[in-house]
């Protein structure tokens, strides 16, 4: 029986070390954290010594800081519902312990600390002790569930993977001093993913069953929306998401309560609806971005300045992904939602010649038109079918031209055109095996293909046509097991119909806030089927938080991606890290700008006394005006000084771009011959930041 994670730990410290012992399980050895060295072992006897100072739900890792080393423990972790009988759970709190009697404090440190907690405090991390949540229904039913649950998760959704790299290396290479592997730590060993969960029991006509949404998002190139985009020299690409749609039919194992533990159970096996065979059935879709090199740069301006590369440095790492693509999907069918005009214009250019490069040989291409637009649909096919990519399909479709004047239902073409590879791709379907000690499950069909949605940021217009697509499956789904007839659609039952809106709208809204700070736009439609102008205020209040946000905050929040995930390590000899060492005139004009308008406002609107002259008020105010709107000019000429960057693992283009504005800035009139030429470090100290952060290749 494979070896599952604890639900019960105590935490027992001492000057010189932390203990961790399950008290469900007194046989198992306990696992030791020596003090200040960070060293790992297990003891099967008493420790002494060691005061019990809390009880905690999982270990979610260990991190190293400039000054010290943290075991971060999940403290209050939240019972969502049961899928198929076992609990899933979402981190609500964490606390870090120090290694360290005394903790060393200074300003990098404390910055370090307060980033990783906001970001896992505000991240949505899920976890269970028993089901492995990382890998959709199809790949679990081939994996060996003898193996412990960390060792058969998913390595891109295995979100803390690196900060349980110490606990990983322990337990397959033991100590220093002892190198053998320690099958004792695996109880400790807890895989979290980031994304969405929603687990729904309702009923389709009548028929009880359990609907459930998973979104996994890729730790791989994980990041803020302007601040991640395209793919990386490995072949992972920004905002990669994998969306299953489960339907479990027959399952009497799904309730919100918890539960103390038991074989049957916490092995999904639980009896079925009037003793019928419990089925499972599941649909995958992914999303990620354009998998060329590219980047939105932020200048303050509302549409970020957009940047591509040449195709041809970017197809070693585009045969990359779509190595591992079709590994683990089968066909991949490449939707591709952009605008065929304007400025996105070129990312449609480059994912096409992408496509084209990578097949081999010549290409069949076939564009559909309409009376209503100029290009409908632009597909692109291989020719000569052995060759590599081959089983790669582009599929363009301009969604914003096809439905523009709310006329959502347009996107209906973009399915009907597709019928034909939806029918083929099938779904995966299984029954219980409850013979199986291990509640495995016995495959009747599997899903060939996966249709990978994308549009600039991968949000809300892939959003909307990923639940068309799931929409599309749920009914064919329906009509297999009995519960729809031939032609029927669910939304003759309209509280499913509102369910169902419901989850998706939840999904949408989850993945986007993960990327973007915000929710998702167009979610009225998602939740309604109609745009509504209600819906059309939420978007426009999003857009300007996601401004906001995409400007002011992202940097330090790409900041927490990184130190999370290990991309940028902290090195000890590297200091104020996150001062901001822009010349002094440079960070002053913000301040300036403020105080003009304080006293424009305060000249303005503050009563004057009867026998007071008008002029030399007026003046004041004018100058201070003018002075105002020179500031505000400034900041919006210059707007890469002043968009928060992030500081560990400084974006190329970002630092290209940084320099123009220096340049352009010592060139103003007025103020140019006063900005420092030497930038207080700027090109020696903050960019050096990434060699020491190089990235950690597992």
């Amino acid at each position: 029986m494979a070896t599952l994670p604890f639900r019960d730990i105590n935490v027992h410290a001492s000057a010189s070390y932390y203990a961790f012992t399950s008290p469900s399980s007194p046989s198992a050895p306990t696992l030791v954290v020596d003090r200040p060295s960070g060293d790992i072992r297990l003891n099967d006897g008493q420790l002494l010594g060691g005061k019990r100072v809390s009880s905690i739900a999982g270990i979610l890792g260990m991190i190293k800081l400039r000054l010290d080393k943290y075991i971060i423990v999940i403290t209050k972790a939240q019972p969502i519902k049961r899928l198929k009988g076992h609990m899933i759970y979402k981190v609500i709190a964490t606390e870090f312990l120090p290694l360290r009697e005394r903790p060393l404090h200074d300003q990098d440190e404390d910055t370090y600390l307060t980033l990783l907690k906001t970001f896992i405090k505000t991240s949505p991390l899920y976890f269970s002790y028993s089901f492995d949540i990382t890998n959709s229904f199809q790949r679990q039913a081939q994996l060996d569930t003898a193996q412990p649950l960390w060792k058969r998760a998913d390595d891109r959704f295995f979100w803390n993977r690196f900060i349980q790299s110490d606990l990983i290396d322990f337990r397959t290479s033991g100590t220093r001093h002892q190198h053998a592997q320690q099958p004792g730590a695996d109880a400790y060993i807890l895989p979290v993913m980031f994304g969405m969960l929603e687990i729904q029991n309702t009923t389709v006509k009548s028929t009880p069953l359990t609907l459930v949404l998973i979104t996994r998002r890729s730790r791989h190139r994980a990041g803020a929306r302007y601040m991640s985009r395209g793919i990386d020299e490995q072949g992972h690409v920004s905002n990669f998401n994998e969306t299953e749609q489960i339907i479990v039919l027959n399952d009497n194992s799904s309730g919100p309560a918890g539960f103390a533990g038991g074989g049957g159970i916490q092995n999904g096996k639980m009896g079925g609806s009037g003793g019928k065979e419990a089925q499972i059935l599941s649909y995958v879709q992914t999303r990620g971005s354009v998998p060329v090199y590219w980047a939105e740069i932020n200048t303050l301006h509302y549409t970020p300045k957009l940047q591509v590369r040449g195709i041809e440095s970017a197809l070693p790492a585009a045969r990359a992904h779509f190595d591992e693509q079709i590994r683990l999907y089968g066909d991949n069918y490449l939707v591709n939602l952009v605008n065929q005009k304007g400025r996105e214009k070129q990312v449609k250019e480059a994912y096409e010649q992408l496509v084209k490069a990578l097949q081999s040989g010549s290409s069949k291409e076939r564009t559909a038109q309409d009376q209503l637009s100029d290009e409908k649909f632009r597909v692109i096919e291989p020719s000569n079918r052995q060759q590599e990519f081959d089983r790669i399909h582009y599929i363009y479709f301009d969604f914003h031209n096809e439905t523009k004047g709310l006329k959502w239902h347009r996107a209906q073409l973009l399915l009907d055109r597709m019928q034909e590879a939806l029918d083929k791709q099938q779904y995966f379907r299984a029954v219980d095996m409850p013979a199986s000690f291990e509640g495995g499950l016995e495959v009747r069909n599997r899903q060939t293909s996966v249709v990978r949605t994308n549009c600039m940021d991968c949000l809300d217009r892939t959003n909307v046509v990923q639940s068309m697509m799931a929409r599309w499956t749920l009914n064919r789904q329906l009509t297999d097991l009995g519960i729809l007839t031939r032609g029927e659609t669910f939304t003759s039952d309209a509280a499913f119909e509102f369910l169902f809106r419901k989850v998706w709208a939840d999904n949408a809204d989850v993945v986007s806030k993960s990327y973007s700070g915000t929710g998702a736009l167009k979610t009225d439609f998602t939740r309604t089927g109609e745009r509504t102008k209600a819906g059309a205020l939420q978007d426009l209040q999003n857009s300007i938080s996601r401004y906001i946000r995409n400007n002011y905050m992202d940097g330090p929040r790409q900041d927490a991606f990184d130190l999370f995930l290990g991309t940028y390590l902290p090195n000890p000899s590297s200091y104020t890290v996150f001062a901001d060492r822009r010349p002094l005139l440079i960070q002053a004009i913000p301040y300036l700008l403020a105080f003009c308008t304080f006293f424009v406002f305060v000249g303005t609107f503050t009563r004057r006394l009867p026998d007071a002259a008008v002029l030399p008020v007026r003046i004041f105010i004018l100058f201070w005006f003018a002075v105002g709107c020179w500031c505000l000019n400034f900041i919006y000429r210059n707007g890469m000084l002043y968009v928060n960057w992030p500081k560990l693992n400084p974006r190329p283009w970002a630092t290209e771009g940084y320099n123009e504005a220096i340049t352009n800035a010592r060139k103003d009139k007025v103020i140019g011959q006063f900005v420092a030429r030497h930038e207080r470090g700027l090109s020696t100290s903050r960019y050096t930041n990434a060699e020491e952060g190089k990235k950690r290749i597992e």
